[in-house]
């Protein structure tokens, strides 16, 4: 089976629909994954229109090269979003982008794949890294991490209550052999959860919690979101799909705060303008609806914001 027949694209008509102010534009997808919003950009751009595609996954450069390698409006770049401002100034557009799309998280192809180390109900090595050819494993992490970061880390990213008891039992088992598969690590993680939540695998925050360590998705995150201003033209949107609270907390902090503008003191009689907002809400948060829950039940964490630059 191929990866684009088991990847369903969240949230892809609102996403796209809410980027796209100008079928000639650029834009820029951050986590092109299996093409999904990328094939749909494309679709409705012009043949004046422009569109930089970036993914750390090897795997998802290969599958944009070969889908899309002769159309001359893509261009995809392989690394992290967080050098954005970088991949858009070498094509001197910085100021000049229509529209950024960020899909945050992990893509039904790395999921699926046991190989990626990404899944714990199919066993695997236990990697967790979007780009395998680069930094360190979780493997490698866990061998040699202090038992306090280890905790840390699980509870940061994974809002885990038992993380201590999950990192004491990762440490004494290493002295024992090392973790190498993730139904290895799955299965001890699950032993040392006392509570388990209902419909939802006792090891699901952990793994979450190593995953984003592992790939720095969260300063990466915060990086991005930052150059978006730059890159962004006046009138340009950003548009950012979450998957959990973690993740949408920035966002939704991010947008808030541009679109607030400077802190004055409480009382200092200043108007809106003149606190230099440098964007606005677009409309509400959108969640899948219904018809898309029915076919893809892994939108049902995701929700969309978007902003607008306007200065």
């Amino acid at each position: 089976m191929s990866d684009q027949s088991v990847h369903e694209t969240v949230l892809l008509e609102p996403a796209v629909a809410a980027l796209l102010t100008d079928e000639a534009g650029f834009y820029v997808d951050g986590t092109f994954g299996r093409g999904g919003h990328s094939r749909l950009i494309l679709k409705h751009l012009r043949q004046t229109g422009r569109l930089l595609a970036i993914d750390k996954d090897p795997e998802a450069i290969r599958a944009a090269r070969t889908e899309f390698g002769a159309d001359e409006r893509f261009e995809i770049v392989q690394g992290s979003f967080s050098r954005l401002g970088e991949f858009v100034a070498n094509l001197r557009r910085t100021g000049k982008v229509n529209g950024v799309l960020l899909d945050l998280g992990v893509s039904s192809p790395q999921l699926d794949e046991a190989q990626r180390g990404f899944s714990f109900t199919h066993d695997g090595p236990l990697d967790m890294r979007m780009n395998p050819n680069e930094g360190q494993s979780a493997a490698q992490w866990l061998a040699s991490a202090p038992e306090q970061e280890i905790a840390d880390v699980i509870y940061r990213y994974g809002e885990e209550r038992f993380s201590r008891r999950m990192a004491r039992a990762i440490v004494e088992q290493r002295k024992i052999a090392p973790l190498t598969s993730t139904l290895q690590l799955a299965e001890l993680i699950k032993n040392a959860n006392p509570a388990w939540e209902k419909h939802k695998h006792p090891a699901t925050r952990a793994f979450q919690a190593i995953r984003i360590h592992i790939n720095s998705e969260l300063d990466d995150l915060q990086s991005v979101l930052r150059q978006a201003l730059d890159v962004l033209c006046v009138g340009g949107r950003l548009a950012v799909i979450s998957f959990h609270s973690l993740e949408d907390r920035i966002v939704k902090q991010f947008i808030s705060e541009q679109a607030k503008g400077d802190d004055y003191p409480v009382g200092v009689p200043v108007q809106y303008v003149d606190l230099n907002p440098r964007m606005k809400k677009v409309g509400k948060p959108v969640k899948a609806d219904d018809a898309e829950l029915a076919g893809n039940p892994r939108a049902r964490s995701a929700i969309m914001r978007v902003a607008e630059k306007i200065a």
